[in-house]
C-alpha cells in the first residue's frame, strides 16, 4: 500500500467487527472535536451545513456572513418584555401628561391586569385573539370602556414596538364597538340668556367669564377650567389654549367675539370649579345637562351664522373636518335665524 503523507493522514484504524479500514485526517479529527462540544452528531452538522451553504448561496464567507446576520435577527425578534412591565413602561413614558391623564391610564391598565394570566404573557407572543380577551374580559359591560381601553392597549404595543419589544400591534385588526352618535340639540337662545341672568346673580358672578368662554370661544369645560389669567387677552380679543390645557395637547387660538358681553363680568376662573359649574346650571333651572351642550351650541350657531368650516375646525381645535361635516352640516334651516340673534343679538 502507497505511504500516506503523515501531514494529512493519521494512523490507521481498524473496526475489529467488520474489519474495514479507514483513514481519517486530522481536519477530521479537529471536526469531531469541534462538534463534541455541541452535542450535534455528525450527520445533524453534516444536514445544517448543507442547508446552510444552499440558503446563502456558497461560500464559507457567504455562510458564515448569513449564520451571523440571521442570529442577529432571531435575537432581535425574541427580545421582548411581559405585557405587565410594558403597560407600566408606557404609562411612565407619559410623565409629562396631565395626572388626570395619567391617572385614567393607570385605571385602565390595572383592570387589564386584573384579566388572569394577561400580565405575564409575552408582548411579543401576544396575539389579537388575545387582546380581544383581555379587553372583553376588562371592558365587555361598557362600549365606551371597551374603545378607551382598545385605544390605550394600542398605544402600549405601538411604544413596544418603538423598543423593539414586539414586532406588529395585534390590536390594529381588533374591532372597536361603533360609536352611536346622540343627536346634536343645541341650546336655543332663551336657554343661553337663562344661563347668563343666573350667572349676573351675586353668588354665580364668578362664573360669568367660564360661561363666556365656553358659550362664545366654544372651550370644553376642562379646558376652561384649567385656564389662566394671562391666557386670555383683552388687548387682541383672544384666548389661547395651550397644549397644557388642550384636551387633545394640542394649541389653538379662538377669537373673542361679542366682546361686549365681557362687559362687568368678573375676570377670574374660581377655584372648585365643577361644584361651581353644576351650581350655575341649577340656579339656570337645568335638571339634566348634555354633555359639551354649551360646545355643540357654539359649533351649531358658528357653522349656521359664519359659514367658514375651515375656521370652525381651527377655533374647536380639531385635526381635520371630518367629525364637523359629518355631525354639523345637516342641521335644521329654522336655527339660521336663531344663530343670527345669538351673534349679533
Amino acid at each position: 500500500m502507497k505511504k500516506q503523507n503523515k501531514s494529512n493522514k493519521n494512523k490507521r484504524r481498524q473496526n475489529a467487527g467488520s474489519g474495514v479500514c479507514c483513514y481519517v485526517t486530522r481536519e477530521e479529527l479537529a471536526a469531531l472535536e469541534l462538534l463534541r462540544s455541541t452535542g450535534i452528531g455528525v450527520l445533524e452538522a453534516a444536514q445544517v451545513a448543507c442547508a446552510a451553504v444552499r440558503s446563502s448561496g456558497g461560500g464559507v464567507e457567504r455562510t458564515m456572513q448569513c449564520i451571523r446576520l440571521g442570529a442577529e435577527e432571531q435575537g432581535r425578534q425574541e427580545h421582548t418584555v411581559s405585557f405587565e412591565a410594558a403597560a407600566w413602561a408606557s404609562v411612565e413614558a407619559r410623565a409629562g401628561r396631565r395626572e388626570t391623564t395619567r391617572r385614567d391610564l393607570r385605571h385602565f391598565v390595572r383592570r387589564m391586569l386584573r384579566v388572569q394570566g394577561a400580565g405575564k404573557l409575552s408582548l411579543r407572543g401576544m396575539t389579537t385573539d388575545d387582546c380581544r380577551r383581555v379587553l372583553g374580559e376588562a371592558f365587555g359591560a361598557s362600549a365606551h370602556s371597551y374603545r378607551k381601553g382598545r385605544a390605550i392597549l394600542h398605544s402600549i404595543f405601538a411604544y413596544g414596538q418603538r423598543l423593539g419589544w414586539c414586532a406588529c400591534n395585534p390590536v390594529a385588526a381588533v374591532e372597536a364597538p361603533p360609536v352611536a352618535e346622540r343627536e346634536i340639540v343645541p341650546l336655543t337662545v332663551e336657554e343661553v340668556e337663562r344661563l347668563e341672568r343666573a350667572a349676573a346673580e351675586p353668588q354665580h358672578a364668578d362664573m360669568s367669564l367660564s360661561l363666556y368662554l365656553m358659550t362664545y370661544c366654544g372651550l370644553r369645560p376642562a379646558e376652561v377650567s384649567r385656564l389662566r389669567p394671562d391666557d386670555i387677552s383683552y388687548a387682541e380679543l383672544q384666548v389661547v389654549v395651550r397644549p397644557v390645557v388642550s384636551k387633545t395637547g394640542g394649541d389653538r387660538v379662538v377669537p373673542l367675539r361679542r366682546a361686549g358681553r365681557l362687559r362687568g363680568v368678573h375676570r377670574i376662573i374660581p377655584r372648585n370649579w365643577e361644584n361651581r359649574w353644576r351650581a350655575l346650571r341649577r340656579a339656570a333651572g337645568f335638571q339634566c345637562w348634555q354633555a359639551d351642550a354649551l360646545r355643540h351650541t357654539f359649533a351649531t350657531y358658528h357653522l349656521l351664522h359664519f359659514r367658514n368650516l375651515p375656521e370652525l375646525q381651527l377655533e374647536m381645535g380639531h385635526a381635520n373636518s371630518n367629525l364637523l361635516r359629518t355631525r354639523y352640516t345637516n342641521l335644521p334651516r329654522a336655527n339660521r335665524a336663531a344663530s343670527s340673534q345669538f351673534w349679533e343679538g
